[in-house]
């Protein structure tokens, strides 16, 4: 079952791989100055390669399957499938906005406007599961400061007077309404994680 789900992998990085140097041969980014001046395509936690020629980054993947672990080890083996799935992922996002580059690059000789289809483009371009997993660690971080906060209100209580003591049950109340909101936003980034992920694995 692995092996066919590799050589489906495999497959699918070669067709990858063509439509790669179909986007780097057209050379769109090369009349972009916002392109241009870009380090990398990728954030660093999607790619080790720094570079603005999307086959080098296949390149990567491809080596990222050649040296996977055994299956046998089933963490490193998981990790390493899922890296490869975020990076595949990644990729395909920047060669579905072939015709949004290529529009934007023909149409040079018209004023751009502030918020164009093209800065969307980028926008879309650059975004990955990375960004959302930040975005749950700030939640979570978030969410350990308001624990704390509900906690420090507790002790406060054993000590307070009557007056005091129905202040800080209201910031208790206040601060258990916020740490639900927050719990909220945590399952809604979670939700978001998981769709990327479903659509990584189509």
């Amino acid at each position: 079952m692995q092996t066919h789900a590799l050589d489906k992998l495999r497959q699918q990085v070669a067709t990858l791989k063509h439509q790669a140097e179909q986007f780097d041969s057209a050379k769109l980014f090369s009349k972009n100055r916002y392109m241009q001046a870009q380090p990398s395509l990728f954030d660093r936690g999607v790619f080790n390669t720094k570079s603005m020629s999307l086959t080098d980054y296949v390149t990567e993947i491809e080596d990222e399957i050649t040296s996977l672990p055994p299956s046998e080890h089933r963490h490193a083996y998981a990790y390493a499938l899922e890296r490869i799935g975020n990076q595949v992922h990644a990729i395909f996002n920047v060669i579905k906005s072939t015709p949004i580059w290529a529009k934007e690059n023909k149409s040079q000789y018209k004023p751009k406007p502030k918020n164009t289809v093209y800065k969307q483009a980028v926008k879309k371009v650059m975004q990955s599961s990375h960004e959302l997993y930040n975005e749950l660690k700030q939640n979570h971080e978030f969410e350990r400061r308001l624990v704390l906060m509900i906690e420090e209100r507790k002790l406060q209580l054993e000590k307070a007077t009557p007056a005091q003591a129905q202040k800080l049950n209201m910031e208790i109340l206040t601060t258990h309404a916020r740490l639900g909101r927050c719990r909220k936003a945590i399952s809604a980034t979670e939700d978001k994680i998981q769709q990327v992920e479903k659509q990584q694995l189509r």
